[in-house]
């Protein structure tokens, strides 16, 4: 099965690898029990990704890219085995996706002289509560 990225970019699903694990937290016997918890590994290095998306996400600061170069994501938030799957598997198609969007670049501009006004009045202001404030109580 193919999971598509963006119209130009598809990866077979042999790149992702599965683990399935014990889910953390409450819920009885049923999370001591069942391995629901879905973790996808995706190493970026070893995938057929273009270079333009892998020097992206390497570049990117989160907390599911590690060192190596490996995405992790794990899905603990349903139930069911199959949920948790799909849910990490849109989590991690998200993010690759993430990584060709650019930036709009920004445009410098300059405060209006009316607003450095206003500013500098509201300052004023303020500066004059506050000397009011430290008056001396009269006895």
């Amino acid at each position: 099965m193919a999971i598509q990225i963006s119209a130009s970019v598809v990866l077979n699903d042999n790149e992702l690898e599965w683990q399935f694990i014990r889910s953390s937290g409450a819920g009885g016997q049923h999370v001591n029990k069942v391995s629901t918890a879905a973790q996808l590994i995706f190493d970026i290095n070893a995938s057929s990704l273009p270079q333009f998306y892998k020097d992206k996400l390497l570049a990117k600061s989160d907390h599911r890219i590690t060192q190596s170069g490996k995405i992790i994501i794990k899905c603990q938030q349903s139930r069911s085995q199959e949920m948790n799957r799909e849910q990490a598997l849109a989590q991690f198609i998200e993010l690759v996706q993430s990584a060709a969007r650019v930036a709009k670049k920004r445009v410098a501009t300059k405060a209006t002289y009316g607003s450095q006004q206003r500013r500098l009045e509201h300052k004023k202001q303020r500066g004059a509560t506050k000397a009011l404030r430290q008056g001396k109580p009269q006895i």
